[in-house]
């Protein structure tokens, strides 16, 4: 990388300067929001909603910095990477306390919390999930592949997964996938996106025991996020992948246990 020169150092800070008015608001519509939800409970779900949209497009911000950074200055600015993580990590905790971020729970232990925001619909439902994933993947990707935070993003990416399942009514799914639905390809396109997440989840988790750590947490968690994705086929009464999922947890679960029989023979 050259030497940056005193122009390019001045036009980097004049372009910051600008943003930084709109992170001051962003930050300071976040402290009235929180303000809001703690000083009034009525319509506390639809309060955290906005503050969860609000967060989100402060954490775009953050990014956006970075993005010039990289781009006039040819280097990333990680101070402002690590404001956004921590921003977006504040955006995921304001939908647990939401929805909850129970991973593998029955609908009825959750069920009242989506009660609380159900005239939020499907659209603004799956709207919200997509843009709160575009944000985790426009951080990581910022952050860059050998990133000494690229570890964190397993979690980040599965907490991800639990929310946006969570956004979705469950007890009416099924109806609402039908071909008379109105709201089909939504909800379709949301449940095939949690799918995924938790898929993906468990593949990282996995991966992150095999290559990495190899702490037996790391690949029981991988195991629970496989055991949520069965879950949901069977709520679905998607009965082909549900066995497919349990063959796959059967034959994980009997690797761990024979890891850690091995771990345990090792130490005597």
């Amino acid at each position: 990388m050259g030497k940056i020169t005193a122009e390019q150092k001045t036009r980097y800070f004049e372009k910051v300067k600008e943003h930084r008015k709109a992170i001051e608001a962003g930050l300071a519509k976040e402290k009235t929001l929180l303000q809001l939800v703690a000083s009034d409970e009525a319509g506390a779900g639809y309060k955290r909603l906005v503050l969860v949209e609000s967060t989100l497009d402060l954490c775009s911000w953050f990014i956006l910095v970075n993005t010039l950074s990289v781009s006039l200055l040819g280097m990333k600015n990680e101070d402002y990477l690590l404001d956004a993580r921590k921003t977006l990590v504040r955006a995921i905790r304001y939908l647990e306390e939401t929805v909850t971020g129970l991973l593998d729970a029955p609908f009825s232990e959750y069920e009242a919390k989506l009660d609380e925001i159900k005239d939020f619909d499907s659209e603004n439902r799956f709207r919200l999930v997509r843009k709160l994933g575009f944000a985790i993947q426009s951080l990581e990707d910022a952050f860059g592949e050998n990133s000494k935070y690229s570890a964190s993003f397993i979690e980040i990416w599965g907490k991800f997964a639990a929310v946006a399942k969570n956004l979705v009514n469950l007890k009416t799914a099924v109806p609402d996938m039908d071909f008379s639905s109105p709201i089909r390809e939504l909800v379709m396109s949301h449940l095939g996106m949690v799918k995924s997440l938790f898929q993906r989840s468990a593949d990282k988790y996995r991966e992150q025991y095999e290559l990495h750590t190899h702490k037996p947490d790391d690949f029981k968690r991988a195991v629970q996020y496989l055991q949520a994705l069965r879950r949901i086929h069977v709520v679905l009464a998607e009965r082909d992948e549900a066995e497919t999922v349990k063959k796959r947890i059967d034959i994980w679960s009997t690797k761990l246990e024979a890891d850690l029989k091995k771990a345990e023979e090792a130490k005597k």
